[in-house]
């Protein structure tokens, strides 16, 4: 293909650096463009979708004006350079072929072409990842002048946005923006932000406690927009691993590959359907098995089930229920959790799935799941005391999570404990240990940091000591004693003593305050006089 029609918006050379405070001022333009015509749950996926073709555009721009001046403009090798890069791109697939056409009535249908285009050319590392997105469609933009109008602005707003790599501020401000991004639908969208976004330094405290090593397999089965897997890979300097993941939500999975592909991961694997019923992590009709898990599965997911029972109903129309024989890799022999709340499904899916000896894994669950009884409770026993697999509990402050008030916890599981019977309880739920938002509570770094320090030193300090409202060491007769409820409060003593009230000075001040009243009566009853009323 000819490129000598390429049309180029950045031609000229700009000596001004792109900034993170660039992009996201140009991502909230985006938004405007958008607001009061279609919902942010929607147009999310629009906005991420352009700036993503926007980078690739200006990447493969650049590149190309690269190789032209190093093979003084040999058309035949700079193709053949090209053809080796990182992605490829063709002339009606960039962002400048989408501009100079913004004013044609079929713009909408032209960006989806330009998207089919972006998948067929780099099917190994894009396939479907626009497929769940459609320019067209008259559901999200109504009317075709409406819809034209929309597409125009959306276009104009990342016309000027430079996005060369020789222009960006860091290698990193791309997928840091687009996090941004993602975090700030997430915070819109309130409960449903929830599902594909896990707060950063909630995700990085999880990374961090799990510790990812070189050449570890790391997974999340309920991985939404990446955040947590690409937390788990900066822990690694030499970023010689492997990430794997798995999302039910389309458009979620989608937003996931391209954050993927923002942060430099080409390689990651992220499967696309229901983890429980359908896990990608299959190999030979096993459980693949990874050294490291970090997840965040939605809440006490109601109806997890629904994907292992028949559409029919069972026998005298009785509706079928879930037992352990229907799920052919053996999840569920310790115990089937209650339909209505998924929690421990997630969790034994999880633990089938982590290496049998240097498995860590770090999950985040609502309160629930420390105490609730029944089938839940039982499962929680075996894996406590028959797997030995608990290695600590940590209660986070409440309001962390979008969408979600309650507070949420950490279960740190680990397959290397050994003869370790030991389990570490911390509570850095309290005042203190978070900075309090007005819609939104955050962990801060010192916050991340103390509770990663005191995790490390219960595992590498034999004389580690308790902290006293903040941290325990519990034995397992402690937890036997407790009937394998794990409810923090039963092992960390949070409890405020109240200052001890004298009650001869509480009297004593109010006949202090009695005679002083009356002394003010008395003045007010001369003055009344005086006046004559």
């Amino acid at each position: 293909m000819k490129h000598s029609t390429l049309y180029m918006i950045n031609s000229k050379e700009k000596t001004k650096m792109t900034t993170r405070q660039n992009i996201e001022k140009t991502l909230w333009k985006a938004c405007d463009s958008f607001r009061g015509k279609i919902d942010s749950s929607r147009y999310k996926d629009y906005i991420l979708s352009m700036l993503f073709v926007k980078y690739l555009s200006d990447v493969y721009a650049e590149t190309r004006e690269t190789y032209m001046k190093q093979y003084d403009g040999d058309e035949r090798r700079v193709e053949r350079a090209m053809s080796r890069e990182r992605f490829v791109m063709d002339e009606t697939s960039t962002f400048s072929y989408l501009y100079a056409n913004r004013n044609d009535a079929e713009i909408g249908q032209k960006i989806n072409v330009a998207l089919a285009a972006i998948e067929n050319n780099n099917s190994a590392k894009l396939h479907n990842v626009f497929r769940a997105i459609d320019f067209n469609s008259s559901v999200d933009f109504g009317e075709p002048k409406e819809k034209n109008a929309i597409l125009k602005n959306l276009l104009e707003d990342f016309k000027d946005l430079d996005l060369r790599p020789s222009q960006l501020d860091s290698v990193d401000i791309i997928g840091d923006s687009y996090e941004y991004m993602i975090a700030n639908f997430a915070s819109d969208a309130g409960k449903k932000g929830g599902e594909f976004y896990t707060p950063a330094k909630v995700s990085e405290l999880v990374a961090r406690l799990v510790a990812p090593k070189e050449n570890d397999r790391i997974y999340d089965a309920t991985c939404g927009s990446g955040g947590l897997l690409l937390k788990a890979f900066k822990q690694i300097e030499s970023k010689k691993t492997h990430l794997y993941g798995q999302e039910k939500n389309m458009q979620t999975w989608a937003l996931c590959r391209m954050n993927m592909f923002l942060h430099g991961v080409d390689d990651a694997t992220i499967w696309q359907g229901d983890t429980l019923s359908n896990p990608g992590n299959v190999e030979n009709d096993q459980l693949m098995k990874f050294q490291c898990i970090v997840a965040n599965p939605p809440f006490s997911l109601d109806k997890w089930d629904s994907g292992f029972l028949p559409d029919t109903e069972g026998e005298e129309g009785k509706k079928a229920k879930m037992s352990a024989d229907l799920d052919i890799y053996h999840r569920f022999d310790l115990g089937v959790p209650p339909s209505s709340k998924g929690d421990y499904a997630f969790v034994l899916h999880m633990l089938s799935s982590l290496d049998d000896t240097t498995g860590r894994m770090g999950i985040i669950l609502p309160h629930g799941v420390l105490f609730r009884g029944a089938s839940e409770g039982r499962i929680r026993q075996a894996i406590v005391e028959q797997f030995n697999f608990l290695d600590a509990v940590i209660g986070l402050p409440a309001n962390l999570f979008y969408g979600a008030g309650i507070p949420a916890c950490i279960l740190i599981f680990r397959k290397d404990r050994g003869t370790n019977d030991k389990v570490l309880f911390v509570d850095a739920s309290s005042e203190g240990h978070f900075e309090k938002g007005k819609n939104q509570n955050i962990l801060r770094d010192e916050d991340v940091q103390k509770i990663v320090d005191t995790y490390k030193a219960y595992k590498t300090d034999l004389s580690y000591k308790d902290e006293e409202k903040f941290s325990h060491v519990a034995t397992m007769q402690e937890i036997k004693d407790n009937d394998f409820n794990l409810n923090i409060p039963r092992y960390v003593d949070t409890f405020e003593e109240e200052e001890i009230i004298d009650l001869e000075q509480v009297q004593k001040n109010i006949a202090d305050i009695e005679a002083e009243l009356a002394v003010v009566q008395a003045q007010m009853k001369k003055y009344m006089e005086e006046l004559g009323l």
